[in-house]
């Protein structure tokens, strides 16, 4: 019995230290930016806390671990806080899941970069994380209505407008068919009604964005990486890429998640069937729910949403990431232009007044987190 209970005051206190190192920089990088944290912005922090712990203790991953890019895990803290999306929501707003990144980063005895594998929380927003995103920020919203998932065999009219009145769709299920569409009865505050509509067919163009995105280091064998292609194999390795996205055009959405030649373009999510309905349906609330005009009121929340759910943006973020410092610059030095003598480092702290500006041989050492024990607590994926 004493054992258990020593055992569950270690996993207390691990998971409070890395509560009480998390919540005063996402506090104080929110204050920074005009932003009062509130008690359910707390909560949200707290559960994504309790779910990160999760994904790392299946993995067998401690907080402390050298490889565990915490920096990375404080970015995914604020943008949860600033979103208000809750772990623990049922169903899921946001989920969490481990990646192995390679970075490129400086040689510690000079020379070229060398590459270095970390591991990195990802954050992923549900269907029901972009229905709280349009509630709490959707421009004159006042309540989002439960969706209409309209099947093949249903019945269904579309709305019809007469200036700007609005005559309502009309459905009546049969649960019987495919999900053709969906439908988001949106009440503004002005009491109107508006309808979203999403369908099936649209959703081909998300299959193109994911496979255009695994295929941004594709080089078909063509050359050894995209990096050290040469212009004329680039020209080769482009041609092969429009080959297959013309094919999906033409074989159009369902078609192509089942053309064999394809498989090694698309996930597994998409193509297998007991999870491609899910994909599809989650894809189109989505559509609905992501271009619909949202008012954040503050500029670091709309600057967090864009960098969350552009996929463009997240593109070109990782490709940065992996390959940053890959290059070596070896720029002439000028005779006639005077070089300084010590580069300035300025450590800004958005809470101060002012800007300190420490010299190289003065800056802080970077804070090293020590926390105690990881547990299992959080919800299950």
């Amino acid at each position: 019995m004493s054992n258990e209970i020593a055992t569950h005051e270690t996993f207390k206190t691990g998971l409070a230290k890395v509560s009480d190192t998390f919540y005063p920089m996402i506090e104080q990088q929110l204050t920074g930016n005009g932003i009062r944290m509130d008690d359910y912005q707390k909560t949200c922090v707290m559960n994504a806390i309790a779910a990160i712990n999760n994904v790392l203790d299946t993995k067998g991953i401690s907080w402390n671990s050298p490889d565990l890019d915490r920096n990375n895990i404080t970015d995914i803290l604020l943008k949860v806080a600033a979103l208000k999306l809750n772990a623990s929501a049922s169903p899921r707003e946001v989920y969490f899941q481990l990646r192995n990144v390679k970075l490129a980063v400086p040689n510690p005895s000079g020379g070229k970069p060398i590459d270095k594998w970390v591991k990195q929380i990802e954050m992923g927003i549900e269907g029901d994380g972009n229905d709280a995103i349009l509630a709490n920020f959707g421009r004159d919203v006042k309540t989002v209505h439960n969706y209409w998932l309209v099947r093949e065999n249903d019945e269904f009219e579309y709305p019809m407008y007469n200036g700007i009145e609005v005559t309502p769709p009309k459905w009546r299920p049969t649960g019987k068919g495919k999900v053709v569409r969906v439908v988001y009865p949106i009440e503004k505050t002005n009491g109107n009604i508006e309808y979203l509509i999403s369908e099936r067919e649209d959703v081909i163009k998300n299959l193109i964005a994911h496979v255009n995105n695994n295929l941004m280091n594709e080089t078909f064998g063509i050359a050894k990486d995209r990096y050290n292609a040469t212009p004329e194999q680039k020209k080769k390795i482009n041609t092969k890429k429009k080959e297959i996205i013309d094919k999906i055009e033409s074989l159009g959405l369902e078609k192509a998640l089942d053309d064999e030649s394809l498989a090694d373009y698309i996930s597994l999510a998409w193509r297998e069937k007991q999870s491609r309905e899910s994909m599809l349906i989650r894809k189109m609330r989505n559509n609905v729910t992501k271009k619909y005009t949202k008012d954040f009121g503050n500029a670091f929340v709309s600057m967090t949403y864009d960098e969350t759910t552009d996929e463009d943006y997240k593109r070109v973020r990782k490709e940065i990431n992996e390959h940053a410092n890959s290059e070596v610059l070896d720029f002439e030095e000028v005779p006639t232009i005077e070089q300084p003598k010590q580069a300035q480092v300025i450590d800004y702290d958005p809470v101060k007044e002012e800007q300190e500006v420490l010299t190289p041989d003065k800056a802080p050492e970077p804070e090293q987190m020590t926390f105690e024990g990881t547990g299992t607590e959080g919800p299950g994926f």
